[in-house]
């Protein structure tokens, strides 16, 4: 019920919503590096300002976002985080398994609340219906 609500004032209000990055980027724990602060700023303002208004996105399979390709300030190449690691192939099995956890405790913590099935496809490792 409040997904719903939540998803009819943001389209009421024709508001846009931004997932930021201000955590881990680079790899696992161990091999990445903490996302540098300037950056995280740099993407807040561009967010805030108006600057992703007219750039073009590609879409997450795995994680249903929309990835900016261009953020003034912030260099391209860190906006994917599969660009981030130095094996593109261990990036993309760590975001399978990631998004197939994300799936399974979906099921396990709400699959039989009668979630919406246009709002349970948005949790990332689940199919669109």
């Amino acid at each position: 019920v409040y997904a719903r609500m939540l998803g009819e004032k943001l389209d009421r209000h024709g508001t846009d919503v931004y997932l930021v990055n201000t955590g881990w980027s680079g790899g696992p724990y161990g091999e990445g590096a903490r996302m540098d602060i300037r950056l995280t700023r740099g993407m807040v303002r561009a967010a805030l300002g108006g600057g992703l208004d007219a750039v073009e996105f590609d879409e997450d399979p795995r994680f249903h976002i929309a990835i900016p390709r261009t953020c003034p300030g912030v260099p391209s190449e860190i906006l994917s985080p599969r660009n981030t690691w130095t094996d593109g192939a261990a990036y993309d099995a760590r975001a399978t398994k990631l998004a197939s956890e994300f799936a399974a405790h979906f099921a396990k913590a709400y699959g039989d609340k009668g979630i919406d099935p246009a709002v349970a496809a948005q949790c990332p490792g689940i199919e669109a219906p």
